[in-house]
C-alpha cells in the first residue's frame, strides 16, 4: 500500500474508517465485558471534547505548556487525595497502567543501585496472580523475577509464603487490589509492613481497582457492612506501601492514555526519571517513559475527574456494584459453574469441572457478548490454576437479566459440543518440536490444527475460538509465548 496520488477528501476518509471498525467488538450496547470503559454518554463526550482541544499541545517541555504542567498537577493532587498520599508524596501521568508499572519498577531497581551496591542481581517478588506487565518490567530492566503461589482457593497473596521470599537481593514486593485475573486484593495490610521491617519497597497495583475502590467502601459503610467484610486498608495509609499505580482510563472512566504512579517519597520518583545533558541537542528530563506526550489524554481525563465528581463517581459505582451482585449470584447458580474465589469488585472469573468453559465463551459471542477467556497455569510449585473465563463490568446500565438468560443457554449449548482438547498425536508433535523457533512450516502447521487460516494476506481467526484456546492452554509457558509471537508476526503484516 503506497500513499494516495493526490490526498482524498474529509468524507471519503471518515467513511472509510468507520467501515474498518464494524469488525470490531460493538461495545456501546453493553454487551462487552473487557477494555472498554463507559461513564454514559455525556461524560464520554466532555472526556473526547477536551482531549480533542489539546490533542496538538505537546506536554515534553512544561515551560513552553504551563497549561499541561497544571493539569498534571491537578489530577496527581485529586489522586493523592484520594489514596492518602501524604506530605512529601508524588506522582507522574502516564499513558497506561502498563508504564505505571514500568516506572515504579524502574524506580526501584536504580534506588537499590544508589542505595544498596552490593546487590548485583536484583530480584522482584511477586504473586503469580501479579500482572504479566511486571514480567515484561522484569525483562526490559533485568530483574529476576520470583514468583509466589496465592491461596488456590481465595487467590490471594499468601503473606507467609510472601515473607519467605525476601531475602537480601529482593529490591521489590508486588500486591494487587485487585488483581485482574480473579478480581480479589491481596492482604496489602499485612504484607506491606513485612516490606518495610526489611527496608524493602512495596509496591501496590492499583491500575483496576485504585480509583473505584474507595467508593465501594463507602457504599459498604452506608449499607452497614461489617468492617471486616468492608474493602480493606490498600493505599498510602499502610505502613511500607512506598509507590502505586492507578488506571485513570479504566474504573475513572477517562478517555485512553491516562494512568498515573504514585511515590511515598521525591527520591523514589527521582530514580524513576530519566534526565541526559551528554548529547548535542536540548537537554531532556522525563518523568515518564515518554518524551513527546500529547497533551490530550491530560485534558481529556482532567475533565472526566471534574465532570464526574464525587457524587458521579459514587454513582457509578453503585450502578456496578448491585450489577455485579447479582451477576455472580445469578452466574454461580447455574448447574456446574463456579465462581473463583470471593470478589471484590466488579470483575470476576468463572471456570468449570463439568464442561469446557471456552466453548461457553464463544457460545456467549455467538449471542452477542464477549467474555474473556483465560488460560490455565500452573505455579512454580505446581499449583495448578485451571482454565476460566474473566468479566468485567465495565458500562454503567449492563444488562444483566439479558446476559443470565443468554449465558444459561450458552452453558446448555456448551455441554453439547464435543471435547476440543489436543490428541495425544498433537501431543506428541508438539514435544517433537520444543525448542524450536516457531515460525515457517511449523507455525503454519500448529495453527492450520485450531483453524487458523494463514495466507498471503496475513492470518485469520476463525469465528469459534475454544479450540485454540485449548490448544495454548495445552502448551507449557515458553511454548505458547513463542507461538503467540510467530502468530503475531502472521497479523501484522505490512498492507499491500
Amino acid at each position: 500500500m503506497s500513499l494516495p496520488t493526490h490526498g482524498l477528501d474529509r468524507d471519503t476518509v471518515l467513511t472509510t474508517l468507520a467501515a474498518y471498525k464494524k469488525r470490531d467488538v460493538p461495545w456501546q450496547g453493553g454487551q462487552t465485558f473487557a477494555y472498554i470503559y463507559d461513564p454514559g454518554a455525556e461524560a464520554m463526550a466532555v472526556g473526547k471534547e477536551a482531549f480533542a482541544s489539546f490533542l496538538t499541545e505537546n506536554a515534553l517541555d512544561p515551560t513552553v505548556y504551563p497549561s499541561l504542567m497544571r493539569l498534571e498537577n491537578e489530577i496527581i493532587g485529586m489522586a493523592a487525595s484520594h489514596l492518602n498520599l501524604g506530605e512529601g508524596g508524588c506522582g507522574s501521568f502516564t499513558s497506561g497502567g502498563t508504564e505505571s508499572i514500568l516506572l515504579a519498577v524502574k524506580a526501584a531497581r536504580d534506588f537499590a543501585r544508589a542505595k544498596r551496591p552490593e546487590i548485583t542481581r536484583p530480584k522482584m517478588v511477586l504473586p503469580v496472580t501479579a500482572h504479566a506487565a511486571f514480567h515484561k518490567a522484569a525483562r526490559y530492566f533485568d530483574i529476576e523475577l520470583h514468583l509466589v503461589e496465592v491461596d488456590p482457593q481465595t487467590f490471594r497473596a499468601v503473606p507467609a509464603l510472601m515473607e519467605a521470599a525476601l531475602d537480601e537481593r529482593t529490591i521489590l514486593a508486588v500486591v494487587s487490589t485487585p488483581s485482574y485475573a480473579h478480581g480479589v486484593i491481596d492482604p496489602v495490610t499485612e504484607i506491606a509492613p513485612l516490606c518495610h521491617a526489611r527496608d524493602i519497597p512495596c509496591h501496590v497495583d492499583a491500575c483496576v481497582g485504585g480509583w473505584m475502590l474507595p467508593f465501594w467502601r463507602r457504599l459498604q459503610q452506608a449499607e452497614g457492612v461489617p468492617e471486616a467484610d468492608q474493602i480493606p486498608a490498600f493505599d498510602f495509609s499502610v505502613p511500607g506501601v512506598t509507590s502505586l499505580s492507578m488506571d485513570l482510563h479504566k474504573y475513572g472512566f477517562c478517555p485512553k492514555g491516562a494512568s498515573v504512579v504514585l511515590f511515598r517519597d521525591q527520591a523514589m520518583r527521582a530514580a524513576a526519571t530519566f534526565a541526559c545533558s551528554n548529547w548535542t541537542g536540548y537537554t531532556i528530563i522525563n518523568p515518564s517513559v515518554q518524551s513527546t506526550k500529547s497533551g490530550g489524554p491530560l485534558a481529556g481525563a482532567w475533565s472526566v475527574m471534574r465532570f464526574l465528581g464525587d457524587d458521579g463517581y459514587l454513582t457509578l459505582t453503585g450502578r456496578l456494584r448491585e450489577a455485579t451482585q447479582a451477576l455472580i449470584a445469578g452466574i454461580g447458580a447455574v448447574e456446574g459453574i463456579e465462581i473463583m474465589g470471593q470478589p471484590d469488585m466488579c470483575m470476576f472469573a468463572f471456570t468449570s469441572t463439568e464442561l469446557d468453559v471456552f466453548h461457553v465463551a464463544d457460545e456467549m459471542k455467538a449471542r452477542g457478548w464477549y467474555i474473556q477467556p483465560q488460560l490455565g497455569y500452573t505455579g512454580p510449585d505446581g499449583v495448578r490454576y485451571p482454565a476460566n473465563v474473566h468479566l468485567s463490568l465495565n458500562n454503567r446500565d449492563t444488562k444483566v437479566e439479558p446476559f443470565l438468560k443468554d449465558f444459561r443457554e450458552a452453558v446448555q449449548a456448551a455441554r453439547g459440543l464435543p471435547d476440543v482438547r489436543p490428541g495425544e498425536e498433537l501431543h506428541g508433535m508438539l514435544a517433537e518440536v520444543a525448542g524450536q523457533p516457531m515460525e515457517g512450516e511449523l507455525l503454519e502447521g500448529l495453527l492450520a490444527v485450531v483453524g487458523v487460516g494463514v495466507t498471503d494476506e496475513g492470518a485469520e481467526l476463525p469465528e469459534r475460538m475454544a479450540a485454540v484456546n485449548r490448544l495454548l492452554d495445552a502448551l507449557p509457558p515458553k511454548m505458547n509465548e513463542a507461538l503467540l509471537t510467530g502468530f503475531l508476526g502472521e497479523l501484522y503484516r505490512p498492507a499491500r
